[in-house]
């Protein structure tokens, strides 16, 4: 992950004489970085090393290092699933619902159309859906994330 950023920070330096100003400089650099994270996937498909950082510990006051413990694992298993999605259901999958952007933004970082990205995040949801429901863990892992999106 860190190479991706470091990766991600070379490209926006390199180009930014290249920026125009016809959009705003924060969807310029959304831009950037899924171009520069397209290409990643896209070598690291050719070496057969798809893999995703381990997702840290989530932040809670009141849970037992049995449910942080589970939860760790719920995510590390629910990015194994993202892991083989086709790279452009996985990128507006992991902008959309993980990082709750909204479907604009996402649409505009890919370069394509609202419809175009919902179907790719709907479809990359069905597939993540279809996976947890043979690991009780995970599913109990999406309810509770959407039940926090919920409140």
């Amino acid at each position: 992950m860190d190479d991706l950023i470091q990766d991600t920070f070379i490209e926006i330096f390199r180009s930014l004489g290249t920026f125009r100003g016809d959009a705003l400089l924060s969807t310029w650099v959304d831009r950037l970085t899924v171009r520069v994270a397209y290409g990643r996937i896209s070598r690291r498909r050719s070496e057969k090393l798809v893999h995703l950082a381990v997702v840290p510990e989530l932040p809670s006051r009141d849970a037992s290092s049995e449910d942080r413990a589970l939860a760790r694992e719920a995510a590390r298993r629910l990015y194994a699933i993202v892991d083989k999605l086709e790279p452009k259901q996985r990128v507006a999958y992991t902008l959309h619902v993980i990082d709750a952007r909204p479907i604009e933004d996402v649409a505009e970082a890919m370069g394509a159309t609202v419809v175009t990205t919902k179907v790719r995040a709907w479809r990359a949801s069905r597939y993540v859906e279809q996976r947890a429901k043979h690991e009780p863990l995970l599913a109990e892992f999406l309810n509770q994330s959407r039940e926090g999106d919920a409140s």
